[in-house]
């Protein structure tokens, strides 16, 4: 097992050691700690642990790379580690989000206060590392611009058990099918059956978060949850193009999901909720998911 974990003060390796085997329930003695660019002959590769550290600039000290051996029986996640080591070593450290986005991590400070930062390198060399934002201020990062990362949200693709039911049914209608029939029903990308499988993932996941309580971010954009119900517009907009091996599964799929929208908002007859989103009223035609709103608004 790995951890990767950058710290903001420029700590011993002795310290190093030290928290690391806090963290495992290791002896320090089974902690193995060097500079990467220093002797391979001086390493103790049986170590349970092994510790490469390097020197990195700008609001970061140290880069630290730390293999696990298996026999080491306490093996916490990455997030339990930089807590740990950094109450043990009282320094703020930062480990990678899991997000796909090279400048997602999270920051833990010696106190244990938990926050999103936004790390970026530079094209300077050596690169420096900058936080340019935090979601939390951080004591150590007095510079850092307090703000929410809605980048972070849109990336967030919690699990789709019924849209994944509903693409598995469509796979089995399209092979079934014969000529004609089975051409109506390939997925192809801009087709009507493609885009009810790729707008139908996007309204479950919106639902899941809103049942969350917007976990795990807490919050939501209010840009992204217009969009949310402007890809149930498109659901409904496909209305007579679906082949009815399509369309019914797709209409079951949407009661389920169209229910606990309902169950998770209230009425909003005012439409104060489209205003805000939109800077309109809707009119007539606007359907009823535009006229419902989450109590209270996540942005």
């Amino acid at each position: 097992m790995t951890y990767n974990l950058l710290t903001i003060d420029a700590i011993s390796p002795g310290t190093m050691a030290v928290a690391l085997a806090g963290c495992l329930g290791i002896a320090v003695g089974d902690v193995d700690v060097a500079d990467s660019d220093g002797d391979p002959d001086l390493r103790n590769w049986e170590a349970l642990v092994l510790c490469d550290y390097r020197g990195v600039h700008g609001d970061v000290a140290w880069a630290l790379d730390v293999y696990v051996q298996d026999e080491v029986a306490v093996r916490p996640g990455e997030s339990d580690v930089a807590a740990g080591f950094a109450k043990a070593s009282t320094t703020t450290v930062l480990f990678p989000a899991t997000e796909a986005l090279p400048s997602a991590y999270w920051a833990v400070t010696p106190e244990g206060l938990r926050t999103r930062v936004r790390l970026e390198l530079s094209d300077a060399e050596p690169p420096l590392y900058e936080v340019t934002a935090v979601e939390a201020p951080v004591p150590q990062l007095p510079r850092a611009p307090v703000t929410r990362f809605a980048e972070i949200v849109r990336e967030q693709k919690p699990d789709t058990p019924v849209a994944d039911a509903f693409a598995a049914s469509v796979e089995r209608a399209r092979q079934a099918a014969t000529g004609l029939a089975r051409y109506c029903l390939d997925d192809e990308i801009g087709g009507p059956v493609w885009s009810a499988k790729d707008n139908l993932v996007v309204w479950e996941r919106f639902v899941r978060q809103m049942e969350s309580g917007w976990a795990p971010s807490g919050w939501y954009p209010a840009d992204l949850y217009r969009e949310r119900l402007e890809a149930r517009d498109e659901l409904f907009g496909l209305g007579g193009r679906l082949p009815r091996e399509v369309a019914e599964p797709l209409g079951a799929a949407l009661d389920e999901l169209d229910g606990r929208f309902a169950a998770a908002t209230r009425e909003d007859p005012s439409a104060s909720l489209c205003r805000e989103l939109t800077g309109t009223a809707p009119d007539s035609r606007a359907a009823w998911w535009w006229r419902r709103r989450p109590e209270p608004t996540p942005w």
